[in-house]
């Protein structure tokens, strides 16, 4: 839970671990991959200063958004964000260089924060967006259901005002019926009365 005001706050869901082939079920992709569906906004933790020489951040990046895809179409269409870390172990002159490249490398991407977790550096307005967005993203979903209510409850008043209008053409047909009937009765009377003055 991460609290950013007294009634502000928003649960957020750290996945380690997720490799190549998690699509297809290598390490614990699919339950990671699961878990992943039930969020608003992936926000991908990129090391910018890895251990290993040899990696690539960008390649690695790449291949985890892939994993994402060949997953699910709905989870590699959500928001994601990127978090480039350990900007802390980079020379200050060499930052915006090193940023820009993988950026390049990495490809489009909706929103990125420059951030050292170690050092907290960067963090608060990136734990604020998420904020913002989650608010926003709440706003939306809670107007789209009013929108759905409002609509169904005008589609239901459209389906009684038509029963109330058919009920009232049967209750106006059944009630001329009856008049007919009863004119009928009267013509039928006036014949027996008709009738039995005649014999008279």
């Amino acid at each position: 839970m991460v609290r950013t005001a007294e009634n502000r706050s928003f649960v957020i869901a750290d996945i380690p671990g997720l490799i190549e082939g998690a699509a297809e079920g290598a390490g614990l992709g699919h339950q990671f991959l699961r878990h992943l569906q039930r969020t608003h906004v992936l926000l991908h933790l990129v090391d910018l200063a890895p251990f290993d020489p040899e990696a690539d951040p960008a390649r690695d990046a790449r291949a985890i958004v892939e994993e994402l895809r060949k997953y699910d179409e709905g989870l590699y269409n959500k928001p994601r964000w990127l978090a480039l870390n350990k900007l802390d172990l980079i020379p200050e002159e060499e930052r915006a260089e090193r940023v820009a490249a993988f950026l390049e490398a990495y490809g489009p991407v909706e929103r990125h924060f420059e951030i050292s977790a170690l050092k907290g550096e960067g963090c608060k307005p990136l734990i604020f967006a998420i904020q913002d967005f989650l608010d926003a993203e709440r706003e939306r979903i809670e107007a789209e259901r009013q929108a759905r209510l409002a609509a169904e409850q005008a589609r239901l008043a459209e389906i009684d005002g038509a029963r109330a209008a058919a009920e009232a053409r049967a209750l106006e047909a059944a009630l001329a019926a009856d008049e007919d009937d009863a004119e009928d009765l009267d013509d039928e009377a006036h014949d027996d009365s008709d009738d039995t003055s005649s014999r008279n």
